[in-house]
């Protein structure tokens, strides 16, 4: 997808946006978390949800966060595929508490 097809599809995930620090267009959301546990159930998950679908985010944790990249690599750039999986984490997180 094109830089234009991709911010007009992130308006409808608004906590999801370019990585201005990848070297291939991205898209990023950190989520926070109340602690380590609740952190890795998280990711955990996201892991299954991303496993199901052969499709593999990069992930990076800490005790309470994890910032998650949608990108493929293959493609050169953000696909249906990544935006997809971007709306399904959203769907997840939303199911978990947590704090943004």
């Amino acid at each position: 997808l094109d830089e234009a097809a991709v911010r007009a599809r992130l308006a409808a995930l608004p906590a999801w946006s370019p990585d201005p620090e990848a070297t291939v267009p991205t898209i990023v959301r950190t989520a926070r978390f109340g602690g380590w546990l609740e952190t890795i159930a998280f990711v955990n998950a996201l892991a299954w949800l991303c496993h199901r679908e052969d499709h593999h985010p990069d992930l990076a944790v800490g005790y309470d966060r994890a910032t998650v990249r949608f990108s493929t690599h293959s493609a050169g750039g953000i696909t249906e595929r990544d935006l997809a999986l971007a709306a399904a984490c959203d769907a997840l997180l939303a199911s978990l508490s947590h704090r943004g």
